[in-house]
């Protein structure tokens, strides 16, 4: 599933980030890469999403997000 798909309070794990290099080196660079668990903080459509992994909150927009697909864990 996409980040995209995953409701407020849930959190999960990232499986996988499809994108071209420029997309790849901008989203591990802050921090988000295979295997780093997120927690989802804002989940609202037509606004960013807010969420939380690696001990910061970071807003992507709705395009970016649609790229990342999760693994929604207990």
């Amino acid at each position: 599933m996409n980040l995209t798909e995953i409701k407020k309070g849930e959190k999960a794990v990232i499986v996988k980030i499809d994108g071209d290099r420029r997309y790849l080196s901008r989203i591990t660079s802050i921090g988000l890469n295979v295997g780093c668990r997120v927690e989802m903080l804002q989940n609202v459509r037509k606004k960013p999403l807010l969420i939380y992994g690696r001990d910061t909150m970071i807003a992507l927009n709705r395009d970016e997000s649609e790229r990342i697909k999760v693994e929604v864990v207990a």
